[in-house]
């Protein structure tokens, strides 16, 4: 039985959700420690790397939303 298209859609969102949440967090904990130790503590390495982890996750969800027929090549099979 195929799948309803909001499933889906539910399913690539939740994944999307789920990458943003952990790219933000480690764009978050990678400046954290690079203002600590390299930057004086400043607070812009902080803001640099959830930026980088928000904008990572969009390009991310944005190729998973827009290109829906996507074969990774790892699923290709040899034709004979």
């Amino acid at each position: 039985m195929a799948a309803k298209s909001e499933d889906v859609l539910g399913q690539k969102l939740d994944t999307c959700l789920a990458d943003a949440t952990m790219k933000v967090g480690a764009g978050l904990a990678i400046g954290a420690v690079a203002s600590l130790f390299l930057f004086k503590r400043k607070a812009w390495p902080i803001t640099f790397g959830a930026g980088a982890g928000v904008g990572m996750s969009y390009s991310d969800c944005d190729r998973e939303l827009n290109s829906p027929n996507f074969i990774h090549v790892s699923k290709l099979k040899k034709a004979e």
